[in-house]
């Protein structure tokens, strides 16, 4: 799957997992969607190490994994800054 996927996925699952788990997070929307295209690729990377099948582009799988990825990243994030 290319960069430019994992950026549009990325932005999805950074607004998704701010849904999912609202609150007044340090840096705003901005950091909530960059954590939200790290999540994507560090979900996806994950996921494929474990087995759960290869992100292959956009399908509920890739994009289930991307919204993990990032709601975990901003639980990280969310401990780390407080």
């Amino acid at each position: 799957m290319g960069i430019i996927a994992w950026i549009i996925f990325g932005l999805i699952a950074g607004a998704i997992a701010k849904l999912v788990m609202p609150g007044k997070d340090p840096g705003g929307f901005i950091v909530t969607i960059i954590i939200g295209i790290l999540g994507a690729v560090i979900g996806g990377w994950i996921g494929t190490a474990l087995g759960f099948g290869d992100v292959s582009g956009f399908n509920l799988g890739s994009f289930v994994i991307a919204v993990l990825g990032a709601i975990v990243l901003l639980i990280i994030y969310r401990v780390v800054r407080k």
